[in-house]
């Protein structure tokens, strides 16, 4: 797909460079130099678009002041035919170059003809990504920070998707393990107060004390009555857990469609258990010789493992020697494997069994100190987890109302759930914030400015230079003035700033959507989408569409529909609509 902010970089540097072998077949400068020169976008327009540095990085090759190779390199030029229309020589030697209307018409011819896939690239190349999010324990509803995760997780596919990756999204869910166990504990512990009617029964003290555990008791004591009771406990509780489970599942199934997300797969830990896979995993571990015995524990040398991952990343053996390092149990005493191993496993299939070329993981800030120690675990398998497994940390995330912190639930007592949420405010709300700051920074949701209908409100502001500019087509066309094609458009007459503007802001897309994809920052595609609303509308209020010039009109008609199709195009990854009225 087509970069033109790339291709007018590209063409900076064939220019020159063609300039510099012109000047040398003529003598005028020493032939043979190879000068590596930056082009960048100079902040301020007055400096042209493009400023190549090729006279200060040649001048030591070609023995020459940079000011005077500038001017040779400019006596040389032939821009007939290229993207730019003039260029001028700046400050120590820089060669400015100014686009022309070729360049322009260009942007919204492409815009034109890539529709729906405008911004793609190709730096994946089909190679296959897993992007593993939320991945919330099943033990209750879904809450704010697994609201964030699945916004960042699902918008990071979809960003990777139109970057070329072959992206396969999954859930995994942990329905093993202690954190099942005493899911079960509790549910078991209202079921018990039901069946004798006394609330005084003993509850575990590490059990969940949300109403939603409660609700689950009531839900099995409906069905089955108390058949539970008489029957020894590890069935019982077998039981429990499956009953959660079958409610649970289902419900966070539906939370996260309705609010968008739908998966591939919904991975089970169980599967790693029951075909022995997490077994296999650890004797593998112990075949390379990367476990020990102690206390009756299996462990892993994960201090190794981490001493041979930081000295192949650069660290010297004395900051290596300060790190406090610690070991990690892989089977209990008591013969159960840890969540560890089981994680182990887990990324053990997907990227030998599954053969991803990439892991991508969204977890909370507070698992930050698990990130390296899974990655050198993997290594010691051979499976270079230091490169082909990213975690993706989220900081939290402040809910506001009334300028105040949101802290409890009226449902759960514990945490905002994120039904309770999506009854508060709408789905593209809340996608479009969770999304509206990079997964590294806390982030405050103010639940009011969420629902403002002003320019207050990013979502807002995004979602009306759509439906705006539909209204303006729509009017345009009851008028008889319909989108022409970009081969039909004169670019040559949008000489307001503003229109310059808006054209180069819809030219930087393409360029967006690849930062994001490679710095795994889909956020970088709201703020994006903001400022190009915030061009529009500058386009928009300075720039009548409807005018007596026809080639005007025209050329500011297909500017208007290039922003409208770029919005909608951005707007869809985020998962949020475009709407035509509002």
């Amino acid at each position: 797909m087509t970069n033109m902010i790339q291709a007018a970089k590209d063409q900076v540097a064939a220019l020159t460079q063609a300039a510099y072998e012109k000047a040398a077949a003529a003598g005028v400068l020493p032939a043979g130099a190879a000068v590596k020169a930056t082009i960048e976008i100079p902040k301020d327009t007055a400096h042209g678009d493009y400023a190549s540095s090729f006279a200060m990085a040649g001048a030591k090759a070609l023995h020459m002041a940079p000011r005077q190779i500038a001017q040779v390199i400019v006596d040389h030029l032939a821009l007939e035919g290229s993207y730019f229309n003039k260029v001028e020589i700046a400050g120590p030697g820089f060669l400015n170059f100014t686009l022309g209307p070729k360049w322009y018409r260009e942007v919204l011819s492409t815009i034109e003809t890539e529709g729906a896939v405008y911004g793609s690239g190709a730096e994946g190349a089909g190679k296959k990504v897993m992007v593993e999010f939320v991945s919330a324990n099943p033990t209750g509803p879904m809450h704010m920070g697994n609201a964030r995760g699945g916004v960042l997780g699902d918008t990071l596919a979809n960003v990777l998707a139109r970057d070329g990756w072959n992206v396969w999204k999954e859930f995994y869910v942990n329905d093993a393990g202690n954190q099942i166990n005493k899911f079960a504990r509790s549910i078991y512990a209202r079921y018990q107060q039901i069946v004798w009617k006394d609330n005084t029964l003993p509850f575990p003290e590490d059990g969940y004390q949300g109403e939603d555990i409660r609700e689950l008791a009531q839900a099995l004591y409906e069905e089955c009555g108390g058949d539970f009771i008489n029957e020894p406990e590890e069935d019982a509780l077998f039981q429990m857990a499956q009953f959660g489970l079958e409610r649970n599942i289902p419900k966070m199934k539906e939370d996260l469609k309705k609010y968008g997300i739908e998966y591939d797969q919904w991975y089970m830990e169980s599967w790693l258990h029951d075909r022995g896979f997490v077994a296999d995993t650890v004797q593998l571990l112990t075949d390379k010789g990367w476990t020990y015995e102690k206390d009756g524990a299996l462990w892993l040398n994960t201090t190794e493992l981490l001493k041979k991952k930081y000295m192949a990343e650069g660290k010297t053996q004395e900051q290596v020697d300060k790190l406090d390092l610690k070991d990690d149990v892989l089977r209990r005493a008591n013969g159960f494997y840890t969540y560890f191993a089981a994680d182990i496993a887990y990324h053990r299939n997907k990227l030998e069994e599954r053969k991803f070329d990439l892991a991508i993981n969204i977890w909370g800030a507070d698992h930050h100190g698990h990130v390296a120690r899974l990655q050198a675990a993997l290594d010691g398998l051979g499976l270079d987890g230091s490169h082909r497994l990213v975690i993706v940390l989220m900081q939290l995330v402040n809910l506001l109302q009334d300028g105040k912190p949101v802290r409890m639930s009226k449902r759960t007592g514990k945490a905002i759930a994120l039904h309770d949420l999506l009854d508060e405010i709408s789905v593209d709300a809340a996608r479009y914030y969770f999304n509206n700051r990079a997964s590294s920074s806390p982030l405050d949701f103010d639940l009011d400015l969420a629902v403002r209908q002003d320019s207050e409100n990013p979502v807002y502001y995004v979602q009306y230079a759509h439906a705006r500019i539909c209204s303006l087509l729509a009017r345009m066309a009851e008028s008889g003035a319909a989108v022409c094609p970009a081969e039909e458009v004169d670019a040559g007459v949008l000489t307001q700033p503003e229109e310059l503007a808006l054209v180069k802001s819809l030219a930087q897309y393409p360029e967006e959507l690849h930062l994001a994809a490679r710095d795994y920052d889909p956020s970088r595609i709201n703020r994006y989408l903001t400022a190009l609303a915030g061009d529009f509308h500058r386009f928009y209020n300075a720039c009548r569409c409807m005018v007596d010039d026809p080639c005007l009109q025209a050329a500011r008609l297909k500017l208007a529909d290039a922003a409208r199709a770029v919005l909608a195009n951005g707007l869809n990854l985020l998962g949020v609509t475009a709407p035509e009225k509002m």
